[in-house]
């Protein structure tokens, strides 16, 4: 009886490490994705704001083509 009681407690101890362990990967990987998808993030808002400036660049020429038009009439 006191056997069984060991070996219950022995294969209940390697089962609750394995079920920690793998949910400990698991939160890894998690982990991993979203360090990407910071990454990701910060890159594409440093991009949006480098269009936003060509963008206001391009108006501006863009005006200072339709003033010369403009002039011409």
């Amino acid at each position: 009886m006191v056997g069984a009681l060991i070996v219950l407690v022995v294969v209940g101890g390697i089962s609750v490490s394995l079920v920690s362990y793998f949910r400990l990967q698991a939160h890894r990987v998690d982990a991993v994705a979203n360090a990407h998808y910071r990454t990701f993030v910060e890159r594409s808002v440093a991009e949006q704001a480098g269009l936003r400036f060509r963008l206001g660049e391009l108006s501006a020429r863009v005006e200072s083509v339709e003033q010369l038009l403009r002039s011409y009439e």
